[in-house]
């Protein structure tokens, strides 16, 4: 299985566009073959970032995902709002 951790640092101004986008994006992922969980996380440290934790059984399921119309629409549209970074796990 693979685990993905996506933090979001994002500005006061670009929050809401963001954490809607987020929103949908976690909605339509949830869908997807092979995704174990897809969750939205609003920092209580840090009022600028979230995070999306993701867990996908395998990396063709991760790869139909990175591929499929929403992720290549919304993830983008997150990336011109605000600053992410990823971090993979393989457990």
């Amino acid at each position: 299985m693979l685990r993905l951790n996506v933090f979001i640092q994002v500005s006061e101004e670009n929050k809401a566009e963001v954490e809607k986008t987020a929103k949908e994006l976690v909605a339509a992922s949830l869908k997807d073959e092979g995704c174990i969980a897809y969750d939205l996380f609003k920092s209580s440290t840090r009022e600028d970032v979230y995070m999306i934790c993701e867990t996908w059984t395998d990396e063709a399921s991760l790869k139909a995902h990175s591929e499929s119309v929403h992720f290549t629409t919304l993830v983008p549209k997150i990336e011109s709002l605000a600053a992410m970074k990823l971090e993979k796990f393989q457990f």
